[in-house]
């Protein structure tokens, strides 16, 4: 298992360590609502430095990103951030990433630990542009700082204008008394904040530096677990679970992010889907009795017949009732509709609900 440069930290603060695609990862501290509800209320840390980061550069990077992605990077500018997929030949997605463009010629993208091997292939093997390609992952650390007091919280430590930073961008400068870090904002909690890119040596000092500032916030340390309840009230998609290698980004409900007005990897098949429909659908679903579904439990009508999976589940700890995602059929995915969640041997209802559970 690899570490990352603050395992010890996590460790020595009696978190409850995991594998996780091949890391050894902080799950949770002191309990998964108290750190859910830290980042809904006030302000949480996760180390998530297990992700990827490739940098794209050279006067071709904007071209093989056109390439390779399914959104249209040529919106980007410098400080810009965009959320794109990866999408296969055979309709499924590769991998979901974050492209942000440093300079016109430079790109990062940030990848799925889960995935970063077979994303370094993927994107080399369509590289025929001559772009240099530089996998960074192993030399940098990752926070995502997040909650509603992240700005007030951390603004003593940069001179970049956290309380005014518009989602999906980002700036390069110091932070902590360290220079050429990565300050974004481009949380997967919805509860605002930021993520702090950084070398590993720089890692503990960063650390250390924002939960001094932090105390005066009750700031919490939050592991994977509370990051997982947090994403899912705002129906965001989790790789491996709600999306992968067979669900296309038109069924998954992400043809915001599937742009036809540039060609792209199996863009034709993908318009064609569009136009022509879809026979099922990600929707997402709030149990009507309690009970908690779970990734991979059957999701059934009416009268038993099998109309599809469950993807994502949990008993959501700012709402207090069971939550999930799931594919349905079509003809099940409309708002309202009535479903049965299949939990061991007894069937649930539940009812189908717009996106996002948490409204903030």
């Amino acid at each position: 298992m690899k570490n990352t440069a603050l395992t010890h930290i996590h460790e020595s603060l009696g978190a409850k360590m995991v594998e996780f695609t091949g890391y050894n990862m902080p799950v949770q501290y002191d309990g998964v609502n108290n750190e859910h509800l830290a980042v809904r209320n006030s302000i949480g840390v996760f180390d998530v430095s297990h992700m990827g980061e490739f940098h794209l550069k050279g006067e071709n990077a904007l071209a093989l990103i056109q390439k390779i992605t399914s959104n249209d990077a040529s919106k980007l500018y410098n400080g810009r951030v965009q959320y794109s997929c990866l999408p296969n030949n055979d309709g499924g997605i590769v991998d979901d990433l974050l492209v942000y463009r440093i300079a016109d010629d430079e790109y990062m993208l940030v990848v799925n630990a889960s995935n970063m091997q077979k994303d370094w292939d993927w994107i080399s093997q369509h590289n025929d542009l001559g772009v240099k390609m530089t996998n960074s992952s192993d030399g940098m650390s990752l926070l995502a700082i997040q909650g509603p007091n992240a700005a007030k919280a951390m603004q003593s430590l940069t001179d970049v204008d956290l309380e005014n930073m518009k989602y999906y961008t980002f700036e390069i400068g110091a932070f902590a008394g360290l220079d050429d870090i990565i300050i974004s904002a481009t949380g997967y909690t919805g509860s605002g904040g930021f993520e702090i890119y950084m070398k590993n040596d720089q890692a503990e000092a960063i650390w250390n530096a924002v939960f001094k500032v932090g105390a005066a916030y009750d700031i919490k340390p939050c592991g994977l677990a509370s990051r997982d309840t947090l994403r899912l009230e705002m129906g965001f998609c989790l790789y491996g679970n709600d999306i992968n290698d067979t669900t296309s980004p038109i069924e998954a409900g992400l043809g915001w992010i599937t742009k036809f007005t540039k060609d792209f990897v199996n863009s034709e098949n993908l318009k064609a889907q569009k136009e022509n429909g879809i026979t099922r659908k990600l929707v997402g679903f709030t149990m009507q009795e309690r009970a908690i579904p779970r990734h991979d439990y059957p999701i059934v009508d009416a009268d038993g017949n099998n109309i599809g999976v469950v993807t994502s589940g949990t008993m959501s700890p700012s709402l207090g009732i069971g939550i999930g995602m799931g594919y349905v059929t079509k003809e099940n995915s409309k708002i309202d509709s009535e479903i049965y969640i299949q939990i061991r041997k007894k069937t649930v209802l539940a009812k189908v609900v717009k996106l996002p559970f948490y409204k903030g």
